[in-house]
């Protein structure tokens, strides 16, 4: 399974796992499918939206990560210096926390309904939180 199927509220994508640069963190994401949560606009890091996890711990380092992440790249913050939690950036993202510069690991990239991806950004900006589900293809 290299693509997976992603709903966020009334928006549909398909995304590919970055199993060659993040082999640890997609094979995490994997074991959890289908992944049900919600999605809320991230508050420090610019045109993004985020799935809070807390002090949940993956069990998980540092792999293929970044903290500017493209449009469309799904990042996971393994915990550490702030709560754990994964974020989709929709636009100009650079990831911080109140603590600071963040980076995390890139391990899917939408593939399609890149054209959505702005819309869910807003959409989530100005309604709020909406459902994320994460399914295999």
């Amino acid at each position: 399974m290299e693509r997976i199927r992603i709903k966020a509220g009334r928006f549909d994508f398909v995304a590919r796992f970055e199993s060659e640069r993040a082999p640890r963190t997609c094979a995490k994401f994997r074991s959890m499918l289908p992944y049900k949560e919600r999605i809320i606009h991230v508050r420090w890091s610019g045109e993004g939206c985020w799935i809070p996890l807390g002090d949940l711990d993956l069990g998980l380092q540092h792999e293929n990560h970044t903290s500017y992440p493209a449009p469309g790249e799904f990042i996971l913050y393994p915990g550490g210096l702030s709560e754990t939690e994964i974020l989709l950036a929709y636009g100009g993202v650079h990831f911080a926390s109140k603590v600071g510069q963040l980076a995390g690991n890139h391990f899917l990239t939408v593939i399609e309904g890149n054209d959505q991806l702005r819309p869910l950004g807003e959409y989530v900006l100005w309604h709020g939180a909406q459902e994320i589900i994460f399914e295999a293809l």
